[in-house]
């Protein structure tokens, strides 16, 4: 995220409070014991309800935390997690107990160090639920051209604590944040629509295809012709 990275294994876990433009890379996996991950969906109504009912068991810590948090995986919680994948093989109970395994899980995040992200995310006067605001709001509309100004008015903030803010949350400056959703959303377009570069560049908001070209190279390290060539024979191999 950035130019900061999280590297997390089978006894870790990874939880993202906020929509971050990051780069994944699995590190090890074999066709004899291959990568396997679970993602779990935070729910924002159950965690608020938690907080109101058990507000004294949490960190209510109002520094602004960056969106993103690596964590040792307890017993407990990898207990429940493998409690919630065992429902898959009894599919008639999966409506009533899922719910519930779930919440448990969201409880058990709350307790741990990283759970300050989930405590953040749904106070509405904290500062990590304002720069939310923003970030979907770029999400949304990441081709557009955007002002600061605007942007830190939409999240309730000034200028300044906003632009502090955004960085410490994402570890990009909302330019920068911009960038990245722009480029990935490119590699994408070229990758599974077949799209060429020049296409690619309009359709995601560049006026220019040079520049465009430039900060692709500069991001994934290859020109587009050349990355998607790498990666559709990666695929294929």
């Amino acid at each position: 995220m950035g130019e900061e990275s999280y590297v997390y294994d089978a006894s870790h876990f990874l939880v993202s409070s906020v929509n971050l433009p990051i780069i994944a890379n699995i590190m090890e996996a074999t066709p004899e014991s291959p990568y396997l991950g679970v993602v779990m969906e935070l729910d924002l109504q159950v965690i608020s309800e938690l907080i109101s009912e058990s507000e004294d068991l949490f960190s209510n810590d109002q520094q602004t935390q960056k969106g993103i948090a690596v964590g040792l995986l307890s017993e407990s919680l990898l207990d429940a997690f493998i409690r919630l994948l065992g429902l898959l093989d009894e599919r008639d109970n999966v409506k009533i107990l899922a719910p519930i395994i779930q919440r448990e899980i969201l409880y058990r995040l709350l307790t741990t160090k990283q759970g300050i992200l989930l405590h953040q995310i749904v106070k509405a006067e904290s500062r990590s639920y304002q720069i939310s605001k923003a970030i979907e709001w770029l999400k949304s509309n990441f081709f557009k051209p955007f002002s600061v100004n605007e942007l830190a008015a939409h999240s309730g903030m000034s200028v300044s604590a906003f632009y502090t803010h955004f960085r410490l949350v994402t570890a990009m400056t909302p330019l920068q944040f911009q960038k990245k959703l722009r480029l990935n959303e490119a590699r994408r377009l070229m990758l599974t629509e077949s799209l060429d570069a020049t296409a690619t560049a309009f359709k995601v908001g560049y006026e220019s295809p040079s520049q465009f070209s430039r900060e692709y190279r500069r991001f994934f390290g290859e020109s587009p012709l050349k990355d998607i060539k790498i990666l559709r024979e990666t695929e294929q191999g």
